[in-house]
Parts: structure tokens; C-alpha cells; sequence
């Protein structure tokens, strides 16, 4: 078992006096009551942490002290961590369950806090979506160069929702190639299952933005009726969905091919990347936020009821 004969019958002494509780490592520290805070303090702690949940301990301290609440920075931050309050998010968390429950309106201070978490998710990768077709994430990916054929540069959408993904294979970069992606593989998957494409997320390329009536992607977007949204300036986390898929393609798809097979045209890499891409959509699993471990188009297709009900509403 690895372990001594000391430390065996030590153990079996303990289970017989305590039960198996007893050999759990407990902590010596005990809390000091006395050194809280007044209730009524931590109170009104707690109230201005979900008033202003942007402050810090400091500013909280602060701006308290003006109330005519005296209560130190360490103070306050024990106040949170008991409460669940100690970080922006968890504050943040504590207000939008404040505002559903009691029907508040937010000040102005409050919706900026708010609007400033979406733009940090966003810029982490994670983006607001409801349902499959919401919105779409598109970016162009450099393949590398094949010999006789040239620079050959992918063109790749991921669903935000189900992660299911489609990609195509191109010599140039450019709108038409864009758009192209769009009405042949991904629009067409979209119909086949009855759904909306609303809304697509892009970087700022030149092949995805331009005038809409000079640019061949913001035009087929137009008629469409599908909306353009674009990343933030130099943030290519913004679009961090697509930027993780070019991640895995990469490591489990061309680092893999290009050491089995010598490729002499650009027909034969997009037939072994369709093959990787049907078994990446129906066969892998996926870890997503809405996948949890199902295959991206499993969640596709328990999405779907999502867009039925909203329909109906």
C-alpha cells in the first residue's frame, strides 16, 4: 500500500475513534470574530460593491469613508471574499441576479461596468450567442505554399454556438474567395437544417470589408440580409474561436498530412481536408462552452429546437 506499519494502525486508530472524517487534514487556523467588522458595515459594503461593482477595494474604502463608513481596504476585501464579491466578475454576477430579481434600473456607471465585461469576453473569445446561425465567425488562414501551385490560403467559418466548422481551399485572398466560402459550403449546410445565418464575425481584412456596393463580400452579405460584425483594431483575439480552430487544424490535421503525402495540386489537400473536416463536425468530440463534450453537430442539431421556440415566440 505504501505505507508504513506506523502510519497503517495510526490511520486505523483514527477511523475507530472519529470515523473516516478524522483523516481529513484539517486547518489550525480558526476565525477571529472579534476583528470583523460590524455587520451593519459589511452591509453596506456588500451594497456598494454591487452598486459599483468597478471599484476597487481602495476606491470602495474611499468612497465609503465619504459616507461616513469607516472600514479599511482589508476590510473591505474581507467582506467580499466572504460574500463572493472578491472579483470584478463575481460582482458583476451579484448585480445582473439583483437587477432579475428585484426589476432595477441601471444606473450609468452600472451599464458601463456591464458593457465593459461583454467587451472583455469578447476579446477573450467568448461571444454572446443563442443559438446555431446566430452568429458566425470567418477568417482567412495562410496554409503554406505547394510546389507548382503557389501560396494556398484557407478560408474557414465556425459557428459560434455548435462549433461545427467548414472550410475551403484557395490561391488567392481575396472577397470573391470570401463570399465564395459562404455560398458554397456554408449557407447550404445552414438551409439543409432549416436554419438562419444572422450575423458574421470577421477581422478587418481588405478581403472582408469595403463598400458595400464596390465589395464583393459586403455585397453577397447584403443580399443575404446577413450582418457584418467586425474585430476590434489589432485585438485578432476578438475572433478567438476561429484563431483556436486554425490552432487545431493545424496540429491535427496539415502538421499530420504534409509528413504522409506529398501533394502536387490543391484538389487533393481539399479532398483530405473535407474528410478531416466531416469526421472533426460528426465524430470529435468537442469541449465547448455549449458542447460539453458532444460532437459539434450534436449541438447543432439540439440547437435547432432553441431557434424553433424563438420562432414561435
Amino acid at each position: 500500500m505504501g505505507l508504513s506499519r506506523d502510519t497503517f494502525y495510526r490511520y486505523k486508530a483514527a477511523v475507530e475513534d472519529g470515523g473516516v472524517e478524522s483523516l481529513i487534514e484539517r486547518t489550525r487556523r480558526k476565525p477571529n470574530p472579534k476583528n470583523r467588522i460590524d455587520q451593519m458595515v459589511e452591509q453596506s459594503v456588500i451594497d456598494y460593491a454591487v452598486e459599483q461593482p468597478a471599484h476597487g477595494q481602495v476606491r470602495a474604502s474611499n468612497e465609503l469613508r465619504k459616507l461616513g463608513i469607516f472600514v479599511s481596504p482589508t476590510g473591505v476585501r474581507g467582506a467580499w471574499l466572504r460574500n463572493d464579491l472578491a472579483c470584478f466578475r463575481d460582482r458583476l454576477r451579484a448585480l445582473e441576479a439583483k437587477v432579475a430579481a428585484d426589476g432595477l434600473v441601471l444606473t450609468e456607471s452600472q451599464v458601463a461596468a456591464l458593457e465593459k465585461k461583454q467587451q472583455d469576453d469578447e476579446a477573450a473569445g467568448e461571444i454572446e450567442t443563442a443559438h446555431p446561425g446566430y452568429l458566425g465567425s470567418q477568417d482567412t488562414f495562410y496554409v503554406g505554399t505547394l510546389k507548382g501551385v503557389g501560396r494556398i490560403y484557407q478560408q474557414t467559418f465556425v459557428d459560434t454556438y455548435s462549433k461545427v466548422a467548414a472550410a475551403k481551399l484557395y490561391t488567392t485572398k481575396t472577397p470573391i474567395t470570401a463570399a465564395d466560402l459562404l455560398n458554397d459550403r456554408v449557407l447550404p449546410l445552414f438551409e439543409h437544417h432549416e436554419l438562419p445565418m444572422l450575423r458574421v464575425l470577421t477581422d478587418r481584412g481588405t478581403e472582408y470589408c469595403g463598400r458595400v456596393e464596390q465589395h464583393d463580400y459586403e455585397l453577397y452579405l447584403a443580399v443575404n440580409d446577413i450582418d457584418h460584425t467586425k474585430t476590434k483594431a489589432r485585438s485578432p483575439q476578438t475572433n478567438g474561436i476561429c484563431e483556436r480552430f486554425h490552432k487545431t487544424i493545424l496540429n491535427e490535421f496539415y502538421q499530420v498530412t504534409f509528413r504522409k503525402k506529398v501533394y502536387a495540386d490543391i484538389e487533393t489537400l481539399q479532398h483530405d481536408l473535407d474528410v478531416w473536416i466531416q469526421d472533426y463536425n460528426t465524430e470529435r468530440t468537442h469541449q465547448g462552452k455549449m458542447c460539453c463534450g458532444r460532437t459539434p453537430m450534436e449541438t447543432l442539431e439540439d440547437g435547432k429546437r432553441i431557434w424553433q421556440e424563438k420562432k414561435i415566440a
